[in-house]
């Protein structure tokens, strides 16, 4: 009986990833027969699936393997299922590929590979099912039990306290600031394109709320979130997170470089920006800085 179960198991749990394809292509080859247009569909979604094949793969797999294997596990509280598919999931892929409407081989170099993946698989396949005797999930593979014994002892269950409420006040922090800085920046991009309709002059920079205090307050929330979340870690000993938010950082200052770079490369923007860069914090919100004025002598 559990023989069987597991069998109805492994054969429907890629059903959904299977089906939300099929239904792709099905959408997108109407889409062919309406219209003249190469686009794969009108909503946003099937576009997007006709224009990423790779990230759509990836997201698949995500959802079906990652998530969908993962509940299936703890529901049998074994992991046996990865163990068939890791044979039959190389299969898929390549069909996946091939199939796409924006797939563009040889097709000879396309068939060789796809049979020599089919025997593969085949082989691998039979050696899964004539190690667990013909069994479907007899037995989980060793190797996971042993890496959940080695690395569970990483899971902590000290009790709440300061430091972590810290380090949630931090994130909430970091997601407000970096909200209302992101919702003042569209606003006044939005604005300054309403005046290039109208012919009036633009405002050359972004001077107000958050972005009176810091030049880049909305990269500031987002580092935020980031520490925030190693203050939590920090707290049950786990220090050697901070490599995470500390390379985070250094990618956004060298984000926020280019990005003072291409201000002071606008003729229109640079005079502003360039005092607005003498008067105000890079990232963290400050206060003005005052601006001595040089005196030049008259002789």
């Amino acid at each position: 009986m559990r023989n069987l179960k597991n069998a109805a198991i492994a054969l429907l749990t890629p059903l959904p990833s299977i089906f939300f394809y099929l239904f792709f292509l099905r959408h997108y080859r109407r889409s062919l027969l309406s219209s003249s247009s190469i686009s794969a569909a009108s909503s946003p979604l099937w576009e997007w699936c006709y224009k990423h094949p790779l990230m759509l793969s990836n997201v698949i797999f995500f959802a079906n393997v990652d998530v969908l294997f993962w509940i299936i596990g703890l529901l049998q509280s074994k992991h046996w299922i990865i163990d068939l598919y890791w044979t039959i999931i190389p299969v898929m892929l390549i069909h996946f590929f091939a199939s796409h409407p924006l797939a563009r081989a040889n097709v000879v170099r396309s068939m060789v590979a796809i049979v020599l993946t089919y025997i593969w698989s085949i082989r691998l396949t039979h050696s899964y099912f004539r190690r667990e005797e013909w069994e479907w999930g007899a037995r989980e593979d060793w190797r996971f039990n042993k890496l959940r014994k080695q690395y569970g002892k990483h899971w902590c269950n000290k009790p709440w306290g300061f430091w972590d409420f810290m380090a949630t006040c931090t994130c909430i922090s970091g997601i407000a600031i970096a909200f209302f800085a992101d919702t003042e920046l569209y606003n006044f991009m939005q604005r300054n394109e309403v005046l290039k309709v109208e012919g009036s002059p633009t405002v050359p920079n972004l001077n107000k709320g958050l972005w009176y205090y810091s030049r880049h307050p909305n990269y500031f929330g987002e580092q935020l979130w980031w520490w925030g979340l190693f203050v939590f870690a920090w707290n049950v000993g786990e220090e050697w997170m901070f490599l995470g938010p500390f390379v985070n950082s250094l990618c956004l200052a060298y984000v926020t470089v280019l990005v003072e770079q291409r201000m002071l490369n606008r003729e229109d923007r640079a005079e502003a920006y360039r005092h607005y860069q003498k008067t105000t914090s890079v990232w963290i919100p400050w206060f003005k800085l005052a601006i001595k004025e040089s005196k030049v002598k008259k002789i």
